[in-house]
């Protein structure tokens, strides 16, 4: 996937926004809003709200996920907050404490 990668070490505390396709190995406290995909590592932490057209979740998110398509809670993801997405799928050994709404 093309876009862009934070890495491991990378620490942002505020609000992200762009055209491209994001991975997060690293930690984002604040806001994420992308045109593109979201991808949270395995590694990745994410204290935000994440707004993007799919959501896919490796790692830990703690926030509130809107994905105009779809979002993707893997089985080793942690997800603390609602979601509200067309399309759920949530692994069989993910962690979630939330809200889902698939609500048009």
């Amino acid at each position: 996937m093309a876009g862009t990668v934070i890495g491991r070490t990378i620490v942002i505390d505020g609000e992200l926004a762009g055209d491209e396709a994001l991975v997060v190995h690293g930690t984002i406290k604040g806001k994420i809003e992308v045109r593109q995909r979201v991808e949270v590592a395995a590694d990745g932490v994410v204290e935000a709200v994440i707004a993007a057209p799919q959501v896919t979740v490796h790692g830990t998110v703690v926030g509130d996920i809107f994905a105009s398509e779809r979002a993707d809670l893997r089985p080793e993801s942690q997800v603390i907050g609602n979601i509200r997405a067309p399309r759920v799928l949530i692994a069989d050994g993910a962690a979630f404490k939330g809200s889902v709404d698939m609500g048009g």
